[in-house]
């Protein structure tokens, strides 16, 4: 029961980073259309901005929390409009095109500047200390701390959508964007600001991730598919899918990895007789098969149980 409250734990604090990535992917993809392979470049510039900020220049981890996600969705609205927004009148192909040289391009400054080898970026020290224990295990003050951050971005993404002007505009426009241009509202300029807004947010999770998973030039491949399959499961343009497919992938690897389930067990439970010489037998790699092996691709089986059985999501309202 220790091992599994653990893993609740640390499933929640790699879902709500998930969360952090996914909601702004997911508003600028029913927004747009653009499938951004450079949002997680975003995500990995955080990282290095509030190592920059905090380490290197001494100013602290709180200035690099709030400084760096500016300086990234700043960044984010001036590509969006001045790149993809050029490219954006030619199609799709040439959009992918952009982001994939985009995150190239965001790797090979990454390493120009900060070396290829992984930066020295760690949690501050007010925060480097065990907040309570689970049986043998403790759990930091840092995980409680991303879980509060998380939990708030996601409250005011929220509130910002559901109860202001703003996110009523933003919400029209994902649908009808003639209609809210026509209603003399600026539709190009929502576009740019809910870009900006969406690389911000996955300037805040490189931050407050940076000190936990390493902050290195790969750090963006590592969670970038995830971050694809996340939106897919949870739906499109749905913030409440975002969040419940993020907890559910994060729930899944976690768990996935801390348990040494063997599939031999259950092919014993099928009646099936394990080979006496088990490298003869072409079941082989099943016998010998754990659950922390096939860990990795759960969340890809998972989004392609969802496509076959429901294509719009978990909670999408629209089917494309």
């Amino acid at each position: 029961m220790d091992l599994f409250f653990v893993n609740i734990i640390d499933g929640l604090v790699f879902g709500l980073l998930l969360f952090m990535l996914s909601s702004g992917l997911t508003l600028i993809f029913s927004m747009m259309g653009v499938l951004n392979f450079a949002h997680a470049s975003f995500y990995m510039l955080g990282a290095y901005f509030a190592y920059q900020i905090s380490t290197v220049l001494g100013l602290g981890f709180l200035a690099g929390l709030i400084v760096a996600p500016i300086v990234v969705g700043i960044a984010g609205a001036g590509i969006e409009r001045y790149g993809l927004r050029r490219v954006h009148q030619y199609g799709h192909v040439p959009e992918l095109i952009f982001t994939f040289g985009l995150a190239l391009l965001v790797q090979e400054v990454v390493k120009l500047f900060w070396g290829q080898n992984q930066v020295p970026y760690a949690e501050p020290a007010w925060l480097d200390f065990a907040l309570f224990n689970i049986g043998e295990n403790s759990i930091e003050a840092y995980k409680v701390f991303m879980i509060l951050i998380s939990m708030l971005i996601f409250g005011g993404l929220l509130y910002i959508l559901t109860k202001t002007r703003i996110g009523m505009i933003i919400q029209a426009a994902l649908s009808y964007p003639k209609t809210v241009e026509a209603l003399g509202h600026n539709v190009p300029m929502v576009f740019m600001g809910v870009f900006g807004v969406g690389t911000a947010l996955a300037g805040v999770a490189g931050v407050i991730a940076g000190p936990a998973l390493g902050t290195f030039p790969g750090m963006a491949f590592t969670l970038g598919s995830i971050v694809f399959v996340t939106i897919v499961v949870g739906g499109l343009g749905s913030l409440w899918g975002a969040l419940a497919a993020s907890l559910l992938i994060g729930w899944i690897t976690t768990f996935a990895a801390a348990y040494n389930f063997e599939f031999k067990t259950i092919l014993l439970a099928l009646g099936m007789e394990e080979p006496a010489l088990i490298w003869d037998s072409k079941l082989r790699d099943l016998w010998t098969l754990t659950l922390p092996q096939i860990g990795p691709i759960l969340p890809y089986v998972l989004m392609v149980a969802i496509l076959v059985f429901r294509p719009q999501g978990l909670m999408g309202k629209r089917e494309a």
